[in-house]
């Protein structure tokens, strides 16, 4: 009996020892971690935000010439969509692959369920939508983009949105499709007339609104999903390439639209402008000229300022735009061929990748300072995990 409390003693002596040998990778969180697409090598780079650092260098992902990343729900794993069909799962902790599948002929992006437990991959080869389980990658059932017999279209624009859903644009069908994945293996589809060759969409911060670009004719389709028997209907008539044809030397990217002080901010097809649109109405507000054809178009989280790249031959410039004055205060040159542009989670930084300078740069978004730059290989994609927490990310 006197042996007992000598027993638990050394017990919980080694119980303790054996925490203390824990690696210290096991214990910490995810909430400041994200990835870098180093495109030509065909790996990513696991980064941290609050010491901007480079953690390790994971390879073995294949195309990843137009790659996307979404985040499980609680930031562990980054699954990166490649151009080469692939989709992989990357354990963001163990800094390894935990598995990988060639799923398609030709992806371009996906997304994750409300519920965290399904991943939807959108592709252009063969067109449509395919479901698959987020722990497994099982794949449980696919929607074929057959907008008519025999005809099948390019998947754009693919978002997640409430009570398992996802909502995306058909680009030769010229429509808008929701995807009810409550049944993941048996999933129902509503179709939306939405207008001529939408090339990209992306949903409102509160997941009411889709709104699809239109390639073939000027305006935007917008589907209210609260009220999506309405059907979509078109907005700012006058967004697109207008009556001149401008040449578009890079389509810009609708999920890099923002919406910020009460307005939408928008980057001109073929133009050196970004658009501005009252949110509430969409009725356009003001146009902002810029340095070139604006690709990404993003708000700062707190909507004070957007920042704003360009297509070739002004893609080594980016644009910080006062979105109280609504003109552009600052315009520097971080690189060559600035692909592309992330926020820390509360804005005190923002990352861009120069992908033919070899780095990325970390820059305070209030004196535009350089805090750090980082080698990378061709970098293009930059995803951090405060993504997961987002709608239609």
């Amino acid at each position: 009996m006197r042996l007992r409390p000598a027993i638990a003693s050394l017990v919980a002596a080694l119980a303790l020892a054996g925490c203390a040998t824990t690696p210290p990778e096991a214990l910490r969180g995810t909430g400041d971690l994200g990835v870098v697409i180093e495109r030509a090598a065909g790996r990513v780079q696991i980064v941290e935000h609050s010491t901007n650092s480079s953690l390790a260098t994971v390879p073995g992902l294949g195309d990843l010439s137009h790659a996307h990343v979404t985040f499980s729900r609680d930031g562990r794993f980054a699954y990166v969509f490649g151009r080469d069909g692939g989709l992989t799962k990357v354990d963001l902790l163990a800094r390894r692959i935990d598995k990988r599948i060639i799923q398609a002929g030709n992806s371009i992006g996906g997304s994750i369920s409300q519920d965290g437990r399904l991943i939807v991959a959108q592709n252009y080869e063969p067109g449509g939508i395919k479901a698959f389980d987020a722990d497994t990658l099982e794949l449980l059932s696919e929607v074929p983009a057959e907008y008519a017999p025999g005809k099948f279209s390019k998947v754009v624009g693919l978002a997640d949105v409430s009570g398992q859903r996802f909502v995306y644009a058909l680009f030769e069908a010229g429509e808008i499709w929701v995807t009810d994945f409550t049944n993941p293996r048996r999933p129902t589809t509503t179709r939306y007339p939405a207008g001529k060759q939408p090339y990209d969409g992306l949903v409102t911060p509160d997941g009411r609104y889709f709104l699809a670009g239109l390639f073939g004719e000027d305006g935007i389709s917008l589907l209210d999903l609260w009220k999506p028997e309405a059907g979509a209907r078109k907005i700012l008539a006058g967004y697109g390439r207008g009556e001149e044809k401008l040449p578009v030397f890079k389509m810009p990217h609708l999920r890099g639209w923002s919406l910020a002080a009460g307005q939408a901010w928008l980057p001109a097809i073929g133009r050196h402008e970004v658009l501005v649109a009252d949110a509430g109405t969409w009725a356009e507000t003001g146009r902002i000229p810029v340095k070139g054809q604006p690709v990404f178009v993003m708000a700062r989280p707190d909507g004070r300022q957007i920042w704003v790249n360009f297509a070739f031959p002004d893609n080594e410039w980016v644009q910080v735009i006062d979105t109280v004055e609504k003109r552009v205060v600052h315009t520097f040159s971080p690189g060559k061929a600035v692909l592309h542009m992330e926020f820390t989670p509360r804005g005190e930084n923002v990352w861009l990748s120069s992908r033919d300078s070899n780095r990325v740069s970390v820059v305070d978004t209030a004196t535009f300072a350089v805090r750090k730059e980082l080698p990378a290989d061709a970098p293009s994609g930059i995803f951090f995990t405060s993504r997961a927490q987002r709608i239609g990310f």
